[in-house]
């Protein structure tokens, strides 16, 4: 498996306060998937994704990523990993104001190691004739698709999205979810998704549900098409 997690702890307090953010969570995904985690807030979703990530610590357990076990990485070791292999769009864009399109992505690429073409990715985003314009003169899924740029121009092993369309309307949505299926498609970068949209769960590969830090259900399914949604 290209992703193996086994037998996940993460726990928040001691004693009588004791709480599992993931309670012995095991999970493998193959590479090139579509994976939508869902749950409730304060299911351990974003929990998980933080450890794939390597952006926190595991209390127990093991997490495996294209053959590394990044569970035994030094703090050094693990921000490289973070560097190279990952890339995160989350709910809220992080843009920087001062800087283009074009410089808000380029950002990432000078610290790649195998940068995708920056030329490439902004026509495959839609993005050549936004290029030049700032965060302030973009609608909301023009400044999404342009997070998915920064997080893609690294060329990442995984793809983390956190609540990717949690502050879109309808349209632009779907815009951007159509993007991570078309960047799946022509990079076949493995994507994690996570979302409390139920509708987005038929755009995957695998659906996992989550609650009270463990996995209740891990579906591989037929994925529909971004058009066929009911979101």
């Amino acid at each position: 498996m290209y992703i193996e997690v086994k037998d996940a702890v993460k726990k928040y307090g001691t004693g009588e306060s004791e709480l599992y953010a993931l309670n012995h969570v095991s999970l493998s995904l193959e590479k090139g998937e579509i994976c939508v985690i869902l749950g409730p807030s304060g299911s351990g979703k974003s929990t998980l994704l933080n450890m794939l990530g390597g952006m926190d610590h595991l209390d127990a357990g093991s997490i495996t990523i294209d053959g590394q076990e990044i569970t035994k990485l030094s703090r050094k070791a693990l921000g490289e990993y973070r560097r190279k292999k990952i890339g995160v769009v989350f709910q809220s864009y992080n843009l920087i104001p001062e800087l283009t399109v074009r410089e808000n992505i380029r950002v990432v690429e000078d610290i790649s190691q195998n940068p995708l073409p920056l030329s490439e990715l902004l026509e495959k985003l839609g993005l050549t004739d936004h290029a030049t314009h700032f965060p302030s003169e973009l609608s909301g899924g023009q400044q999404q698709r342009c997070a998915i740029g920064r997080a893609l121009i690294k060329n990442p092993v995984l793809l983390l999205c956190d609540e990717p369309t949690g502050a879109l309307d309808s349209v632009s949505s779907r815009e951007v979810l159509r993007m991570l299926a078309e960047v799946n498609e022509a990079y076949h970068t493995t994507i994690v998704m996570i979302t409390h949209n139920e509708g987005i769960a038929q755009m995957a590969d695998r659906v996992v549900r989550i609650h009270d830090g463990q996995i209740i259900s891990n579906l591989k399914q037929q994925k529909k098409n971004v058009e066929e949604l009911e979101i």
